[in-house]
């Protein structure tokens, strides 16, 4: 284990309550900056005064998160996928044609060493 992983432990404030988490040295930074969106997120939803429970605050918090995520995820998984979609028929057909040429070039030389 390196120096900077060694597990410290910090008090976080999320939503005006107070809570020690561990975590390693080097992950204080995100840890800090997790805590500051988690805190956001339920304040947005406290102040839309639909809940009131803390714990329902922090489900509904985690929710539009993991949500977030999966959008996220999606949306970096798409372009990958449409790209591909819209491949060029033409241009495969003339790549497909060219790889032929050389193929048969080089079989032909093949041919003539036999």
């Amino acid at each position: 284990m390196s120096a900077d992983s060694r597990p410290v432990q910090l008090n976080v404030l999320i939503l005006g309550r107070e809570f020690r988490i561990a975590c390693a040295d080097d992950e204080r930074d995100a840890l800090m900056l997790a805590v500051s969106h988690l805190d956001a997120r339920m304040r947005e939803i406290r102040d839309a005064g639909k809940v009131a429970a803390i714990d329902r605050i922090a489900v509904m918090a985690a929710l539009n998160i993991a949500n977030d995520l999966l959008r996220e995820r999606k949306a970096a998984a798409a372009p990958a996928t449409q790209e591909s979609a819209a491949v060029d028929g033409h241009e495969v057909q003339r790549r497909i044609r060219r790889m032929h040429t050389a193929i048969d070039s080089a079989l032909d030389t093949q041919d003539k060493l036999f």
